[in-house]
């Protein structure tokens, strides 16, 4: 053993435990870190107070309001607008449609100071116990807040804005203040903002006309304006109406008995017509582009404008009806162009929901066309099941009998060797709704087809320039482009009475004898020019009066042959033609483009006695405050301002203000020659080419009018009161086919317009001025006949124009065939 040994301690543990010095350390990080973050959330909190908007600016509230325009008779008849709002007051709500938001969204909105905790408290429990978000916590002073201060992003930090805002807005305004700017400014489904047009758009009713049961039911769509709408899902806004009952007896705002009877209450969806509808789109928009261009967006969209306009609602709606139905008429003539697409079995559905999406509607409305997919096919009976979005009807054999024989096949997918009309399983079709679904009955369709032609109408009062109703091509949605002001296309024979009554006032009469024979026209190096009668048949010497009746082509260029081409157009240009015109002899077979407005607006210097007026559609615009911006009053024509009975003649009684513009009229054309050229186009109508206007049993005139291979048919006519065009053609100019002339497919949308537009308007006929005469002639050649002679007929004269001679008699003084003398006219 050595004398020393150094024993070694155990090494249980070497380190040191911390000591004071260590925990305060740790303290001291702590601390630090404890102030840097409670620094950042203030720096962050007093960044998000400075960046909050004002909440002054709620207690003058002007949310975005509806612009009006209104007809001639004061009728509203459309809408302009970003957000579709009538803002009424808070006292004007009734008290328990308020009492039924509040039970259904915010129970404790009187309480409380713009947050609810115990509502705070409660969702949080919920929504951690299901792990998912099963109720908010919004108060009604938060969502207004929410709508009206702050952007729509789904961040934590707008939850805090919207707390903070919530409180200040609890401190400036009162709980009705609020409550005005809630109701007036909550999104209700169906395009409707705001509880008053919300009762308009489901019940048909001003908020202060719902009953309990009604009340109930809007607010229950706060959860959910589509998926509780009343319109499309009764059910489920049934549902909802109860659970927004049950919340009102409980708050104690109703009894337990009101609330039964308000559940037993039928509930009747009525809505309010749409006054933006299809039928005056293209009217409202050419206003719109004007008004925009000089207003500005914001006025227009948001600042409550009252627009008074010419439109006559009645003859707008004629207009829409009868172009729809007329192209119709004029497409089903070319026949059935077979399905617009064909669908796979699993492509039913999808595309079934998509077309439900677009029906606004409970049942479909009778009478409006509809794309639907054949699900059934019975071929023994020759009968489809077609599906229209989540409904399904029949459509039989005798509602497609204008297609002709189409194989039905049952079996999905096309089949090139059944030809291109086979209707298989999955091919869409388009038809029209001939008896609605109603319960539990399917609705009864007939085949339809859209039509690839276009047409324009546009009808205007002759003695104003007033554009009473105006439809710009078959379907706005799908076009905008309005042709009655925008497409310039060839009128043809339309024009062919700008150069009679040139002719009338160079000195011709309706008498004139004019050689209707073959002609050739050759020169300046270009091809020989060869006009044809569209008949091909050429009848020798005839009248001013026949030729225009029957619309003689050859007889159209020898009068302008005489008259001369620059005179003519200097003419055509005095009536209000502004388009550029062909400086040659096809002038007089309407060569050169006109658009429907421009060449109509010229037959309306001949219905009104010769003034040439400008047409115009707004006649008074006043902003949100009433406050008049523009007024324009109808010119003073003389002819009519001594009318007795300008009421029931449907002139305009209405006084106008001294300051307000008035639109010129300027006389253009002697009434005599204005007169005459009406006389001859009467004569159009009752034994010429536009003879179906006859139907309309009282005078017309009126002139129709088809270019080269049908591309485009023109109807144009008028009575005293009223004057109308009317075209049909492709964009893409072809043929119209089978039935494409003016007197096919132009005058009946024409007479059916007009029959309707004047219905309720007294008959009158076209007055002659007191220069002219009448005596009896022979058609043959122009002379004077005895009266009552055998052939004779009554020919209409200016004062000293009239043959002076009989068949035997022979008078120098008388000019020969083909002779005319220089321009004699009253207004050159």
């Amino acid at each position: 053993m050595t004398p020393y040994t150094e024993q070694r301690k155990p090494e249980v543990n070497r380190r040191k435990k911390p000591g004071k010095r260590g925990f305060r350390v740790i303290l001291v990080t702590a601390a630090i870190l404890l102030l840097v973050t409670l620094l950042g959330f203030g720096g962050y909190f007093m960044y998000l107070m400075a960046s909050l908007p004002r909440v002054d600016r709620l207690t003058d509230y002007r949310p975005p309001i509806v612009s009006q325009v209104f007809g001639d008779n004061g009728t509203l008849v459309g809408e302009f607008y970003l957000e579709r709002r009538t803002v009424v007051p808070v006292d004007k709500i009734p008290k328990k449609m308020i009492q039924a938001f509040v039970a259904a969204e915010d129970s404790n909105f009187f309480q409380h100071k713009g947050l609810d905790y115990l509502g705070i408290s409660r969702a949080v429990i919920k929504n951690v116990l299901s792990f998912s978000k099963k109720e908010g916590a919004s108060t009604i002073t938060q969502q207004v807040a929410r709508s009206m201060l702050l952007s729509p992003e789904k961040k934590f930090s707008r939850k805090i804005k919207e707390a903070i805002l919530a409180k200040r807005m609890e401190e400036k305004l009162s709980k009705d203040e609020i409550l005005y700017i809630y109701l007036n400014q909550i999104y209700l489904g169906g395009g409707s903002y705001g509880v008053q047009i919300a009762a308009e758009t489901y019940f048909d009713k001003d908020v202060e006309q719902l009953n309990l049961a009604e009340m109930a039911m809007l607010a229950g769509l706060t959860k959910g304006p589509e998926y509780y709408s009343p319109i499309k899902h009764l059910d489920r806004a049934r549902e909802r109406q109860g659970y927004v009952l049950e919340r009102m007896v409980k708050e104690g705002y109703i009894t337990q008995a009101e609330a039964e009877h308000a559940r037993r209450t039928p509930i009747v969806i009525a809505s309010r017509k749409k006054v933006n509808g299809a039928e005056s789109a293209y009217f409202l928009e050419h206003i719109r582009i004007h008004l925009e261009d000089r207003y500005g967006e914001d006025l227009l969209y948001k600042g409550g404008m009252k627009i008074y306009t010419t439109m006559n609602a009645t003859m707008q709606k004629a207009a829409y009806e009868n172009v729809v139905d007329g192209l119709k008429a004029v497409d089903k003539r070319q026949g059935f162009r077979g399905p617009v697409r064909f669908l796979a079995e699993s492509e039913v559905e999808p595309f079934c929901r998509k077309v439900e999406q677009g029906i606004s509607t409970a049942s479909l409305k009778q009478g409006d066309t509809y794309q639907g997919v054949v699900v059934s096919v019975d071929r023994a009976r020759g009968e489809l099941t077609v599906r229209v979005g989540d409904r399904s009807g029949t459509l039989g054999r005798k509602n497609m009998a204008w297609a002709g024989k189409v194989p039905l096949m049952d079996r999905y997918g096309r089949d090139p060797q059944a030809g291109a009309k086979a209707v298989p399983l999955g091919a869409v079709i388009e038809v029209s709704v001939v008896t609605p679904d109603t319960g539990k009955r399917g609705a009864v369709f007939a085949l339809d087809q859209e039509p690839l032609a276009q047409a324009a109408l546009v009808a205007l009062d002759p003695r104003t320039g007033a554009v009473k109703a105006m439809i710009g091509g078959y379907d706005f949605r799908r076009s905008q482009f309005n042709r009655a002001v925008q497409a310039r296309r060839n009128p043809g024979s339309a024009f062919k009475p700008i150069i009679y009554a040139a002719a009338l006032d160079r000195g011709m009469t309706a008498a004139t004898i004019i050689d209707d024979s073959p002609v050739e026209y050759t020169g300046g190096g270009e091809r020989a020019w060869k006009p044809r009668n569209y008949d091909n048949v050429y009848r020798g010497p005839v009248t001013m009066r026949t030729a225009l009746t029957n619309s003689i082509n050859v007889v159209s260029v020898r009068i302008l042959e005489n008259i001369g081409v620059d005179y003519a157009i200097e003419y055509a240009k005095k009536l209000g033609i502004t388009s550029p015109l062909a400086a040659n002899l096809t002038l007089a077979l309407g060569s050169s483009s006109l658009t429907p407005l421009e060449l109509t607006s010229v037959y309306a210097v001949f219905a009104s006695g010769g003034f040439r007026t400008t047409p115009y559609f707004i006649t008074r615009v006043e902003d949100g405050e009433g406050r008049v911006l523009e007024e324009v009053s109808p010119p003073l024509i003389p002819i009519f301002s001594r009318l007795s009975s300008a009421v029931q003649d449907g002139v305009s009684s209405e006084t106008v203000p001294e300051d307000a513009f008035r639109m010129p009229a300027v006389p253009v054309v002697s009434p005599e020659t204005s007169y005459i050229i009406t006389n001859l186009m009467e004569s159009v109508v009752s034994s010429g080419t536009g003879q179906r206007a006859k139907s309309l049993g009282r005078p017309v005139a009126g002139k129709t009018g088809t270019t080269n291979k049908m591309k485009d048919a023109w109807f144009i006519g008028y009575v005293p009161q009223l004057v109308a065009g009317v075209w049909v053609g492709y964009d893409q100019e072809r043929s119209l086919g089978a039935g494409g002339s003016g007197g096919q497919a132009a005058a009946p949308i024409w007479t059916g317009f007009m029959k309707q537009a004047l219905a309720g308007i007294p008959a009158r006929p076209f007055s002659p001025p007191n220069d002219i005469v009448f005596v009896s002639i022979n058609p043959h050649t122009g002379r004077l006949a005895k009266q009552g002679g055998a052939g004779s007929v009554t020919e209409c004269f200016e004062s000293g124009t009239e043959p002076k001679g009989y068949d035997e008699e022979k008078d120098p003084g008388e000019n020969p065939w083909n002779v005319f003398p220089t321009q004699n006219s009253k207004y050159p």
